[in-house]
């Protein structure tokens, strides 16, 4: 919002996000059930949405970079690994539990991390652990191009399905990533509930509420 600089040092104003992380929450939490699955990936699509329609892919999408607001809203931070770009893009960034298979293979990259990152966040929301996992990164990368996913029992069919399309290894085929982009997944069953008007003017109603004492509270 604001920068300023002295002989010494650069300073950086940014928004104050009193809810704190929802990785937070998640781990407090162990897992998020399906209702409150759903209203997080709401907003993160519309996110999503408006940052590839200004040709920005953010690349690091996880619990760790989505804030909740005093009501309960998401927002995105942590814009290091974000770049705009109109083709591709060969950086090796990004978190490894959360990096799309064109990004570990070096074949260049664009929007379809994002979507891809989509699909490790919702499973993770759900479980409470990601996908793909290993005690080093080459076992993570490994894992992830084989591509083999294997659900809790307990998740919703329309969202194993929804996780399946989004993490699907060829990103020509990648849900999110096709002709429609962004409307391909909005039109998912899982989705079905939605009303995607109310979503960016905020009307969906937040399933966690920060605890908030105070204009100053920095406790979340």
């Amino acid at each position: 919002f604001w920068t300023n600089h002295d002989e010494r040092f650069l300073y950086m104003l940014m928004e104050y996000v009193p809810g704190g992380e929802l990785f937070s929450y998640l781990r407090n939490m162990g897992r998020f059930n399906n209702s409150t699955g759903l209203f997080y990936s709401t907003e993160i699509i519309c996110a999503i949405e408006y940052l590839h329609s200004k040709e920005i892919v953010y690349r690091d999408l996880k619990p760790e970079n989505i804030l909740l607001d005093k009501e309960g809203h998401i927002k995105l931070t942590d814009f290091g690994f974000a770049k705009k770009l109109v083709d591709r893009t060969w950086t090796l960034c990004g978190t490894p539990e959360y990096l799309a298979p064109e990004v570990i293979q070096s074949k260049g990259h664009g929007r379809a991390v994002d979507w891809w990152a989509l699909g490790i966040l919702i499973f993770e929301m759900l479980s409470g652990f990601p996908p793909f996992f290993d005690d080093n990164p080459f076992g993570i990368y490994q894992k992830i191009l084989a591509g083999k996913i294997d659900f809790p029992r307990h998740l919703d069919l329309y969202v194993k399905d929804l996780i399946k399309k989004l993490l699907v290894v060829d990103r020509t085929r990648r849900l999110g990533n096709m002709k429609n982009g962004a409307d391909d997944v909005k039109r998912h069953r899982w989705f079905r509930s939605i009303d995607w008007d109310a979503v960016p003017q905020r009307r969906l109603k937040p399933p966690i509420v920060p605890k908030v004492s105070n204009d100053g509270d920095t406790s979340n």
